[in-house]
C-alpha cells in the first residue's frame, strides 16, 4: 500500500502532502493519523520520544482529550527528496478555559510509500486571550478560504 503523494517531492506535492496532514490533524482520529506512519516510525515531539503506530496513537489520544477545540495550521518550508520541513501554528483551550497558540516546526522523513518514517517536532506554546484567536472554524479540516500561516502574518 502508498500514501501518495509519494517522493521524490516538487513543490506541489509536498504542499499536497503537507495539506494533507494538517487534515489529517484537525480531523482528531489518532488511528487515521497514526496510519500516515510506517508501523515502526519513529518521532520525537517536543521532550518526548515515541515509536510505532501504537505509541502515536496513544499520544495523540492524549493530546486530544487535554487540548479542546484543537485548530491548526501547516505551511510548506522546504522540501528536498524524500524530506519536507514544515512550520506550523495551532490553538486551543485546556481545561482551565485558557488559550494557547502554539508554534513550531516539524522535520519529516518518508519512506519510498509516502509514509513517514521520521517526524521531529519542536513546539513553543504562547498563552492567549479567545479575542486574540485567529483560527476559527467548524472542527475539522481547514476550509480552503481560509487564510494560512503567511496570511495571518504568523
Amino acid at each position: 500500500m502508498t500514501r501518495p503523494p509519494l517522493p521524490p517531492f516538487d513543490a506541489e506535492s509536498a504542499a499536497r502532502k503537507v495539506r494533507l496532514a494538517e487534515n489529517a490533524w484537525n480531523g482528531r482520529q489518532p488511528e487515521q493519523v497514526a496510519a500516515a506512519y510506517t508501523p515502526d516510525s519513529q518521532w520525537r515531539n517536543r521532550a518526548e520520544h515515541l515509536s510505532g503506530r501504537a505509541a502515536i496513537t496513544a499520544f495523540l489520544t492524549r493530546k486530544w482529550q487535554r487540548e479542546h477545540d484543537y485548530r491548526l495550521i501547516k505551511e510548506l518550508w522546504a522540501h528536498d527528496g524524500n524530506r519536507i520541513a514544515v512550520r506550523f501554528a495551532y490553538e486551543y483551550r485546556d481545561d482551565s478555559g485558557q488559550w494557547f497558540r502554539a508554534y513550531g516546526n516539524e522535520n519529516w522523513d518518508f519512506a519510498p510509500d509516502g509514509l513517514m518514517q521520521r517526524r521531529i517536532a519542536s513546539i513553543n506554546d504562547l498563552p492567549i486571550s479567545a479575542d486574540d484567536r485567529l483560527m476559527h472554524w467548524p472542527q475539522g479540516p481547514r476550509p480552503d478560504g481560509h487564510p494560512g500561516l503567511s496570511d495571518l502574518g504568523l
